[in-house]
């Protein structure tokens, strides 16, 4: 990506200098590495997401709502170095700034843009505690994209999708998530959540997250038309959409495919929907909960 030239955005808050390792609980208890060991084959065995088990929905989506703040949630006053990721994660999220803001405005409507908080190990939100094992996830409760940067290095050894447009494609991602919630439809998302049964919720949120997908190649869209990207960009999504598919998690983690756990959809699926924002640029094109093939 072309984005030496970028702004930056000022809605990002760096808690990376916090400190956090292992999974902090209520009350202040932490899982260490062995515990979540423990908790990841625990999933596998019983076919569940291992936030499920922790209490969350899931990494790579939205999070479900507290009625409370965790405690210590709220700014922190470390002010850790800056680094190209946490310099990289800043001017993308300015760039959503800029192409939904506009997007919005063609609507007649206004676009609150969300905060992006950068961690290392753990981190507070308004939807509860989380560590580096549920990935970027976006909490609807306080409107906060959190990105532990560490991620990014995952992105590129663990799940072999480098590169800068892949780590955009990430947080364009979660971006789509707010997006979903400042036009209603997470809240629709969750009341129909609660009138189903568990393959129902799956089903669900597969639309719900193949919908952000296609958001993310509709920001994709708009940052090719002003001259963001480069050659191969394109190609670097669709490699990262597919990297986090769940039939490929589920071959690495598992070495098998059970297509009805899915909560994110198929590495098909998601390269599909990326690809269906990415080359129309339209919010229509992007309807995952009317369509009946996905």
């Amino acid at each position: 990506m072309r984005w030496g030239d970028m702004r930056e955005s000022e809605n990002v808050e760096d808690r990376t200098g916090a400190g956090g390792g292992g999974f902090p609980l209520g009350g202040g208890i932490k899982l260490g590495g062995g515990a979540m060991i423990l908790v990841i084959i625990a999933s596998l065995i019983f076919g569940v997401n291992p936030l499920e088990i922790l209490g969350l929905l899931g990494g790579g989506g939205p999070v479900p709502q507290q009625s409370e703040p965790a405690p210590g949630y709220g700014p922190q006053t470390a002010s850790p170095p800056a680094t190209p990721e946490k310099t990289h994660s800043k001017k993308i999220l300015a760039s959503t700034e800029d192409v939904w803001g506009a997007v919005f405005q063609a609507m007649g409507k206004r676009y609150d843009p969300p905060k992006l908080v950068l961690f290392r190990g753990g981190v507070n939100s308004a939807c509860g505690t989380a560590s580096t094992a549920v990935g970027p996830f976006y909490c609807a409760g306080d409107r906060t994209l959190y990105l532990d940067t560490a991620f990014f290095d995952e992105l590129q050894n663990r799940f072999k999708a480098p590169g800068d447009f892949a780590q955009a494609y990430v947080i364009a991602h979660e971006v789509g998530h707010h997006v979903q919630t400042l036009l209603g439809t997470m809240s629709q998302f969750e009341a129909q959540s609660q009138r189903t049964d568990e393959r129902g919720r799956n089903a669900l949120s597969v639309r719900l997250e193949l919908q952000a997908d296609c958001y993310a190649g509709v920001w994709g869209f708009f940052a090719q038309k002003s001259n963001l990207l480069d050659p191969g960009d394109m190609e670097e999504g669709l490699r990262a959409a597919a990297a986090v598919g769940d039939d490929q998690i589920q071959k690495r983690s598992r070495g098998y495919v059970a297509p009805e756990s899915f909560t994110h959809g198929s590495a098909q699926q998601r390269t599909r929907w990326f690809k269906s924002g990415f080359d129309s640029g339209d919010l229509r094109n992007c309807n995952t909960f009317e369509t009946r093939s996905l």
